[in-house]
């Protein structure tokens, strides 16, 4: 910016075209219209500059990325715990409480715990959250089928997209 560009001359882009100038020309050129000069692509043979008001610059450019930001979705995932004998009227408490968080647009991370010696009912476990993915066929997407991580058996579960 202004005097801090180091190179000779600069490639002044405009309204009107480009043209090549002495950064002293530049700079003149750039207070005589009340602006800063600023070095935009530096790599460039010669450096390319425009004559802007570089603190409205860097305010819309802040602007920008805040509105970006606010439109940026962010991903929520709710835990459904579940026991490798878990009942029906459990089952379908926990199903009901999942259809609710993916109609909210949450992902659902149902796992069964397996405690003690119940490891021996892997199958069980399986059986469950397949059943439980079945269930809540239309209101999400499998994103992965069930799988064993230590004492417990996991499943992502997508919200559909609108």
């Amino acid at each position: 910016m202004n005097e801090k560009i180091t190179a000779r001359e600069v490639r002044l882009v405009s309204d009107d075209g480009a043209e090549i100038l002495s950064v002293r020309d530049a700079i003149a050129k750039a207070q005589e219209a009340e602006l800063d000069l600023v070095e935009i692509s530096p790599n460039a043979k010669p450096p390319v500059c425009k004559i802007i008001d570089y603190k409205k610059f860097l305010f819309e450019q802040k602007k920008r990325q805040k509105e970006l930001k606010s439109k940026q979705t962010k991903v929520v995932v709710k835990e459904i715990r579940m026991g490798p004998n878990t009942e029906e009227h459990d089952f379908n408490f926990k199903l009901n409480h999942a259809k609710t968080f993916l109609q909210e647009g949450a992902k659902v991370k149902a796992y069964v715990f397996f405690k003690g010696r119940t490891i021996v009912f892997k199958d069980r476990g399986e059986i469950l959250l397949l059943k439980f993915a079945q269930e809540l066929e239309e209101y999400g997407s499998l994103e992965q089928m069930p799988k064993l991580e230590g004492k417990k058996m996991i499943m992502m579960i997508n919200p559909k997209k609108k």
